[in-house]
């Protein structure tokens, strides 16, 4: 499936925290959260009004309202096509987030395109939540067996698309997905992404790294799929597997920053201009917490304000001139960023 944007709506924030633990956690992640959703298609509107999707009160509605219950005073609850999440992971081990996009093209099939990514980030923080970030740690003086597992950002990937194909209220749709585990105890970064959303990391004034997209051409993402029943109908759309997903692993310093995007941000703001707002935002002299919300909440903005400027080079502009393409200024889409800081205790 192709994508199809519009313009997006409003802002929307929360801030996490990772807790403490009696097993030793050197390392502690402050996090943040920030999204804007473009008004719906006419069509997803219409089917949001007949009630198609997931019953108000099944576990992903309560899940994903308890996740959009966010700065009451915003009017709009929607994250438009985007979704995402914040889990800690078991016996406090780590925090694991992720971003998805659904892919706006399903919405011609009559099909509303957030409700797969929306799944598809409930089950991975179900996943996460009962699983270690590392290897399951056990005390020495009890015998009794350890519980749960060890699970990497790609295997939660995979199983969290197998709960989307398994759900009966999600017909069809697709979506792109970057999903990001930290280790509270050795500072380990995991990451498995597919397709046009991603993530950055800054370490003090410089770009530690940036996550490539993958696409089958321009414009047209990698992407997790669920297709209707007949699929003859269906034979050209893409459908990629979780275990093609690009995996990443760096060991974390203190005061190093994620930022975890949509492509509603790296189609419109340069990683170069996103370590400028990090830097800014470091010198505000407020909490850590706070910091990691409000740089969130900065990151977001700011990409509102480049998607709707036609006279400002974008990146999108950029990739669509390489393609022989015309294109100019910002790209309107939806817009969803994840940000962690880290602190580390030596």
């Amino acid at each position: 499936m192709h994508r199809q944007k519009v313009p997006p709506a409003l802002l929307r924030s929360r801030r996490y925290q990772s807790t403490s633990t009696p097993f030793p956690r050197p390392f502690r992640f402050y996090l943040g959260a920030s999204f804007a959703g473009k008004p719906p298609h006419p069509q997803v509107a219409a089917l949001r009004r007949d009630n198609v999707g997931f019953p108000p009160d099944s576990p992903i509605a309560r899940w994903r309202d308890r996740t959009l219950a966010m700065r009451k005073s915003v009017q709009s609850r929607s994250a438009g096509e985007d979704f995402f999440y914040i889990q800690e992971m078991r016996n406090h081990s780590g925090v694991a987030f992720g971003v998805a996009d659904g892919v706006g093209g399903w919405v011609e099939s009559g099909v509303d395109p957030s409700l797969f990514s929306q799944s598809l980030m409930y089950h991975a923080s179900k996943y996460a939540e009962s699983a270690w970030a590392g290897e399951p740690e056990s005390d020495p003086s009890d015998s009794s067996p350890v519980e749960g597992w060890e699970l990497t950002p790609k295997e939660c990937l995979e199983q969290a698309h197998q709960g989307v194909l398994r759900d009966r209220s999600v017909k069809a749709g697709s979506s792109t997905a970057c999903l990001i585990h930290l280790n509270a105890r050795s500072g380990l970064l995991r990451a498995a992404n597919l397709g046009d959303s991603g993530f950055a990391i800054f370490r003090g004034a410089t770009l530690h790294h940036v996550q490539q997209p993958q696409t089958h051409f321009f414009n047209c993402p990698w992407q997790l799929a669920k297709l209707p029943s007949m699929t003859k109908q269906y034979k050209d759309a893409y459908v990629d597997r979780a275990e093609g997903a690009d995996e990443y692993s760096t060991a974390l310093r203190g005061g190093d920053v994620i930022v975890a995007f949509t492509d509603g941000l790296s189609d419109n703001v340069f990683p170069a201009e996103l370590l400028s707002i990090s830097s800014l935002v470091s010198r505000s002299g407020v909490s850590e917490s706070q910091q990691a919300q409000d740089l969130a909440d900065c990151i977001v903005q700011y990409a509102q304000a480049c998607m709707h400027n036609k006279s400002r080079l974008s990146p999108f502009e950029r990739a669509a001139g390489r393609e022989g393409l015309y294109y100019r200024g910002g790209k309107p889409d939806d817009v969803t960023v994840v940000t962690a800081l880290v602190a580390e205790e030596v």
